[in-house]
C-alpha cells in the first residue's frame, strides 16, 4: 500500500472507538484520499467490506463522493456489498448518470431491490439514463406499487413540475384537529421525504389547503386543521414549465409548491433543492448548447451520442468560417503588399470575439431568468450598442497607438508607414468591437423570436459574425488607408 496511507490505515485499524464514534471524520478522510489515490483506497475498502458498510450507512453523501472518485467497476463492487437500502441512499447522493452506469453492471433482479428502495423522484432519474429496455426490464422486476409511482412520473417532462416533483408528501384529511394531524405525522415521518408542508385535502383528494409544519406544531390540539390551514394555496399543473415553477417559488418565498392535476387533486410537490437542481442543470444545458455541444451530454456519456450532438454544429462553423475564408481571399493583394497585416488580424478578431462573447453571456443569462420582455428588446439592443460603442472607442485608441509603436519599433521591422497601420487597427477595431456587441445581444433574441433555444449554437453565430469583421473588415479599411 501507498506509503502516504499508513499514518490513517493504522488509526483506523489500531483505534476501533473513533472509527465508529466518529465516522464522518473517517468518511471525509477517506473521500480526500478518493480523489488523490483512488487505486489505495479501492484495495483498502476491498479488504474492509465492514468498514465500507459502516460509512455508507452513517454517511451515504460521503460515500456517494467516494464511488465518484474511483473506477467504475472498483464502484459497482463496493455498491453490491451493501445492503439494498444503504446501496439506495448512497446511490440517491450519486450523479443519475454515473448512478445509471452502476445499475447497468448489476443483475435487473438486484437492480429492482435498490430502485424500490429509493425515492420515486430519484429512481426517475436513474431511471430516465438507462436505454428504454433495459429500464422497462428493471421496472418489471420491482413491485407493483412502486413501480407504478415512478411510471407515473416517468410520464411527465423531465423539465416539467411533474418531472420535477415528489410523491412522499404529508397529505392529511380535512377533518383531522391538529393534535391528530401532529400524531399522524409521527407515524408517517420515515416515509416523508419533505416536512416543510403539510398539506391538507378532501376524500378526494382535491388540495384545500396548506400549512408549515412549524405552524402546525403551535396550534392548539384541539383546532380543526380547516381552521388552522390557508386556504387555495398557489398550485401548478404537472406540465408547467420548470422555469415557471422557479418563478412561483421565487416570488411568494416558497420552501415548495404542490402539484395537482386538471381536477386540483394534490399528486405531489416540487420542492426548492429540486428545482435548484433543475436551474443548475438548465444553466449547464444553455451554456453546453451554446457552443453547440449536445445540452444533456456530460463527459460519461456515450461516444456516439456525444458526436452525434456535436458534429452537426461542428459543420455549420466550418461553413461559417468558409465564409470568412472567402473575404480573406478577397484582400489577399495587400496582404501582398504588406505583410505585417497579417500578423495583426488576430488582434481585431480576438477583441471583437471577446466582446461578443461576454455581452452573449449576459444577455443568454438575462433570457434564462426571463428578464427581457419583449417589449424591453429594443431598450436592451440599445443598451449594449452603447456599451459596445464605448469599449470600441477605448480599445481603439489603445489598440492603434500600441500597433503604431509596434509597426514603428525594430520588432515588426516593416517599411510600411506606420502610423497608417495604426489608423487601419484602430478604425476596424472600434467597427468590430461595436458590431459584436450587438451581435452578441442580437443573436439570442432573433433565436427567441424564431420560436428556437436562444443559447443554440449563438456562440458560432457570434464568432462568425466577428471573425468575418475582424479579418476581411481590417483588410478591407487597410487596402483604403496603405
Amino acid at each position: 500500500m501507498n506509503p502516504g496511507l499508513r499514518p490513517l490505515c493504522f488509526r483506523w485499524e489500531g483505534t476501533m472507538k473513533l472509527r465508529l464514534i466518529r465516522p464522518r471524520e473517517f468518511a471525509q478522510t477517506l473521500r480526500a484520499l478518493a480523489r488523490l489515490q483512488p487505486r489505495q483506497v479501492e484495495e483498502y475498502l476491498d479488504r474492509r467490506p465492514e468498514e465500507w458498510e459502516a460509512l455508507a450507512g452513517a454517511d451515504p453523501s460521503d460515500a456517494a463522493d467516494i464511488l465518484e472518485a474511483i473506477d467504475e467497476e472498483a464502484a459497482g463492487v463496493l455498491l453490491t456489498e451493501l445492503e439494498s437500502e444503504d446501496a439506495a441512499d448512497v446511490l440517491e447522493e450519486v450523479r443519475p448518470d454515473l448512478a445509471a452506469e452502476l445499475i447497468e453492471d448489476l443483475s435487473p433482479a438486484q437492480a429492482a431491490g435498490i430502485l424500490e428502495e429509493m425515492s420515486p423522484g430519484s429512481a426517475v432519474d436513474v431511471l430516465s439514463e438507462l436505454d428504454e429496455e433495459v429500464a422497462g426490464e428493471i421496472l418489471a422486476l420491482m413491485e407493483e406499487a412502486a413501480a407504478q409511482e415512478v411510471r407515473q412520473l416517468l410520464g411527465y417532462p423531465p423539465d416539467s413540475a411533474g418531472g420535477l416533483m415528489t410523491t412522499e408528501i404529508a397529505m392529511l384529511p380535512i377533518g383531522l384537529s391538529a393534535g391528530e394531524a401532529i400524531e399522524r405525522i409521527r407515524q408517517l415521518h420515515e416515509e416523508l421525504e419533505d416536512l416543510s408542508y403539510v398539506y391538507i385535502v378532501d376524500d378526494a383528494k382535491h388540495l384545500k389547503g396548506v400549512l408549515s409544519f412549524r405552524d402546525l406544531v403551535f396550534v392548539r390540539p384541539g383546532v380543526g386543521l380547516a381552521e388552522a390551514m390557508i386556504p387555495n394555496p398557489v398550485s401548478v399543473l404537472p406540465i408547467t414549465d420548470r422555469e415557471e415553477v422557479a418563478e412561483l417559488i421565487q416570488r411568494y418565498h416558497l420552501f415548495g409548491l404542490p402539484v395537482v392535476d386538471d381536477t386540483g387533486a394534490l399528486l405531489g410537490m416540487v420542492t426548492t433543492e429540486s428545482v435548484i437542481d433543475a436551474i443548475q442543470q438548465e444553466a449547464s444545458e444553455d451554456f453546453a448548447a451554446s457552443v453547440g455541444a449536445g445540452a444533456g451530454e456530460t463527459v460519461y456519456s456515450p461516444v456516439m451520442k456525444s458526436v452525434r450532438s456535436r458534429l452537426p454544429w461542428l459543420g455549420v462553423n466550418l461553413l461559417l468560417a468558409l465564409t470568412t475564408a472567402v473575404a480573406i481571399n478577397e484582400q489577399t493583394g495587400v496582404i501582398t503588399r504588406e505583410p505585417v497585416l497579417a500578423a495583426l488580424m488576430p488582434v481585431i478578431a480576438t477583441l471583437g470575439g471577446n466582446a461578443g462573447t461576454q455581452s452573449l453571456a449576459v444577455v443568454i443569462r438575462s433570457l434564462a431568468l426571463d428578464g427581457v420582455p419583449r417589449a424591453r428588446v429594443f431598450r436592451v439592443m440599445l443598451r449594449q450598442l452603447a456599451i459596445g460603442v464605448v469599449n470600441a472607442a477605448a480599445l481603439a485608441v489603445a489598440a492603434g497607438l500600441l500597433a503604431t509603436a509596434l509597426v514603428g519599433s525594430s520588432v515588426f521591422n516593416s517599411r510600411v508607414d506606420a502610423a497608417r497601420v495604426g489608423w487601419a487597427v484602430a478604425i476596424a477595431v472600434a467597427i468590430n468591437l461595436t458590431i459584436a456587441v450587438v451581435a452578441g445581444g442580437g443573436v439570442p433574441m432573433v433565436l427567441r423570436r424564431l420560436g428556437l433555444d436562444p443559447a443554440l449554437a449563438s456562440s458560432i453565430f457570434v464568432t462568425m459574425i466577428t471573425d468575418l469583421f475582424g479579418f476581411g473588415g481590417f483588410l478591407l479599411v487597410a487596402s483604403f488607408l496603405l
